[in-house]
C-alpha cells in the first residue's frame, strides 16, 4: 500500500502496492491547507486505514492481486458475502441430500446387515468401503430398528403398569389378613358399628351422609380420616362404608379399633343388604360370570392387538378399560344407592381414591334445580386425559344405536365425588335405563363402549345432571405427572383416578404426600405390614 502526494499538494492518493488499484483519492484546496483541515484529514485516515488494510488482506488471501479492477474483487467477494459460494463441500452436502431423498422412498435391501451400534456402523463402513447410498440405507434401517424397539418397550411398560395397577400390594393384602384375624380373636374388633344408641343417626337426614364402596381398607381409612379432619362440624358426619364379603371382617376391625370420632361410621358388606339379590341385579351377575366378559378383563391383553396400528396413548386407554374392577359389583353399586338407603334424602358418594381437603358441608346447600346428580363436568379443559371429555371419548359412534340416541359433542361428567338427591332419583327410571344399556352392550359383544361403569351412567343420568363448580373435585392425579401443585392444594376433593394410585409404587412421588398425610403410620397393623415400605 502506498500514499502519494501530488507535487502541488492538491491531492493525496492511496493505492495498492503494485499501483493497479487506486483505493482512495483525496483532493484538497488549491491554496493553503489549514491545520484544522490537516487534523481532520489525519483523523479520517486513522479511521479508514484499518479497514483498507483488512480489505487488502482479503484481496491477497483470495488471489485477487491478479485482478485489475474492483469488478473482479466484487465477483469474488460478492457471492461469499451473500452466502452463495458453490464450493465442493456444499455440492457434497447437496448430493447427500439427494441420496437421502432417494433412499427414503425405496425398500431397504433384505441382504443388508444392520449394525447394532454407531461404533459397529463406523467399523463396517471402514472395512467394507460402503458408498454413500449404502450408508444411507444402513442409517435408515438402524433408525427404523431402534424406533421399533423403543415402541415395543413402551407397550411393555404400559402392560407392566397395568398389571401393577390391577394387583394388590403385599402391604395392603397383609393389612386385610391381619385385621380379619383380629376380628376373629378380639372382641373389641367385633363391637357393633355404630353403637346401639347411635343407630338412629344412620337414617337421620339432619346429618351429612357419605357413602364409600371399596375393598381397600387403607384407602377407605384415608377417605374417612381426610373428610373428618377437613370438616368444620365432624360430629355431623355419618359414613356408610360398603365392602365385599371377604373384606368385611377386616374393614369392620379397622374402624372398630380406629374410630373416626366424633363422626359416625357404619361398615356393611354387600351380603348384608337384603335388596341386593340375584333377582334385582341379574345384569350384573351376567357381567361378572359371562366367560367372554371375564376373558376380556382377565385375558391376554396383547392378543388380537396390532401394535403397529395403534399408539401408546390409545393402548393405555384400552388397558385402563380392561381393569378388573369394572366387573365388580362394588363398582356398580352406586346405581343402587336409592334402594340400599331408602330412608336417606341426600348423600355424597366418594370413590376410595379421593382425599378430602376442605369442608364439604356446603354441598348440602346447593340447589339442584330438580336434578339428581351434582357432578363436575369434564369437558371444560384442554388436557387430553381428564378434563376434555365428551361422549365421543367413551362411546363407539359407528354403532347404530349409539349414533341414533347420543350426541358425540355432549359434555361428560365425573364419577368420584357426586351429590345425589335420592328423593328425586326415586321418581326416575335411571336404574332401569342403566340396566337396559348394559344388556345392549352385552348383546353387541362390548362394541358400544368398553370403559367400565361411567358410559352406562352417562346415558342413565342424561338430563339429570346438575353441574357443580370444578373447585369441588379435581381429577387426574393418577394420570398426569405434571399436575399443578397449587391447584391441588386449593381443590376441595382431589381424585387419584387413573393407574398411578398413591398406595402403589407407580404413584407419582410429588403427589403422594397429599394422600400420605392421612395414613396413620404409627398404627401397629400399618407398621407390622410395612405399609410405609410397600
Amino acid at each position: 500500500m502506498q500514499l502519494h502526494f501530488s507535487p502541488s499538494m492538491r491531492s493525496i492518493t492511496i493505492s495498492s502496492k503494485n499501483g493497479f488499484i487506486d483505493l482512495m483519492k483525496i483532493k484538497v484546496a488549491a491554496c493553503h491547507i489549514s491545520y484544522r483541515t490537516l487534523f481532520h484529514t489525519i483523523l479520517i485516515l486513522a479511521f479508514l486505514l484499518p479497514f483498507v488494510f483488512i480489505l487488502t488482506a482479503l484481496v491477497t488471501l483470495e488471489g485477487v492481486n491478479k485482478c485489475s479492477s474492483f469488478d473482479c474483487l466484487g465477483r469474488r467477494l460478492g457471492p461469499k458475502l451473500l452466502g452463495r459460494v458453490d464450493d465442493p463441500a456444499q455440492r457434497l452436502v447437496r448430493d447427500f441430500y439427494n441420496i437421502l431423498n432417494e433412499v427414503k422412498t425405496r425398500e431397504i435391501p433384505s441382504a443388508l446387515e444392520l449394525p447394532d451400534s454407531f461404533d459397529q456402523l463406523v467399523s463396517d463402513m471402514k472395512s467394507n468401503q460402503y458408498d454413500a447410498k449404502t450408508f444411507a440405507f444402513m442409517l435408515r434401517g438402524m433408525m427404523q430398528k431402534f424406533e421399533r424397539e423403543i415402541r415395543e418397550s413402551k407397550f411393555s411398560e404400559l402392560m407392566n403398569k397395568h398389571f401393577a395397577a390391577s394387583s394388590v400390594p403385599k402391604g395392603i393384602h397383609c393389612l386385610s389378613l391381619r385385621l380379619t384375624d383380629e376380628y376373629s380373636s378380639n372382641a373389641h374388633a367385633r363391637k357393633q358399628l355404630p353403637p346401639p344408641e347411635l343407630l338412629p343417626t344412620l337414617s337421620d337426614n339432619s346429618y351429612h351422609h357419605f357413602i364409600v364402596s371399596t375393598d381397600n381398607i387403607l384407602a377407605a381409612s384415608v377417605v374417612v380420616t381426610s373428610t373428618v379432619q377437613s370438616s368444620q362440624k365432624p360430629e355431623n358426619i355419618v359414613f356408610h362404608v360398603i365392602t365385599d364379603k371377604k373384606t368385611y371382617a377386616g374393614m369392620h376391625s379397622w374402624f372398630a379399633l380406629n374410630p373416626a370420632t366424633p363422626a359416625i361410621v357404619e361398615v356393611r358388606g354387600i351380603h348384608q343388604f337384603d335388596w341386593l339379590t340375584r333377582e334385582n341385579v341379574p345384569v350384573l351377575e351376567a357381567v361378572e360370570n359371562q366367560n367372554g366378559i371375564r376373558n376380556y378383563y382377565h385375558g391376554n391383553h396383547f392378543a388380537g392387538t396390532n401394535l403397529s396400528d395403534t399408539n401408546p396413548y390409545k393402548f393405555a386407554s384400552k388397558l385402563q378399560a380392561r381393569s378388573p374392577k369394572y366387573i365388580s359389583l362394588l363398582n356398580h353399586l352406586r346405581i343402587y344407592i336409592p334402594e340400599l338407603f331408602p330412608n336417606l334424602d341426600k348423600v355424597v358418594f366418594l370413590d376410595d381414591d379421593v382425599v378430602v381437603q376442605r369442608d364439604l358441608s356446603p354441598l348440602w346447600e346447593i340447589d339442584m334445580n330438580g336434578k339428581v346428580n351434582g357432578a363436575v363436568e369434564t369437558c371444560r379443559g384442554n388436557d387430553q386425559w381428564v378434563m376434555s371429555k365428551h361422549f365421543r371419548n367413551y362411546f363407539n359412534f359407528s354403532h347404530p344405536l349409539i349414533a341414533e340416541h347420543l350426541d358425540p359433542d355432549e359434555c361428560a361428567w365425573a364419577y368420584g365425588m357426586n351429590l345425589f338427591d335420592l328423593r328425586t332419583w326415586r321418581t326416575t327410571n335411571i336404574r332401569e335405563t342403566y340396566h337396559t344399556w348394559l344388556k345392549e352392550n352385552l348383546r353387541s359383544n362390548l362394541t358400544m363402549w368398553k370403559l367400565g361403569t361411567l358410559p352406562p351412567a352417562l346415558i342413565a343420568f342424561k338430563g339429570h345432571v346438575h353441574p357443580i363448580d370444578p373447585s369441588w373435585h379435581m381429577l387426574g392425579l393418577g394420570y398426569q405427572n405434571k399436575t399443578d401443585i397449587e391447584s391441588v392444594r386449593k381443590a376441595a376433593v382431589i381424585h387419584f383416578n387413573g393407574q398411578s394410585k398413591p398406595w402403589l409404587q407407580i404413584g407419582f412421588d410429588h403427589l403422594r404426600p397429599f394422600w400420605n398425610k392421612y395414613v396413620n403410620y404409627t398404627n401397629d397393623f400399618v407398621r407390622n405390614c410395612h405399609i410405609l415400605d410397600s
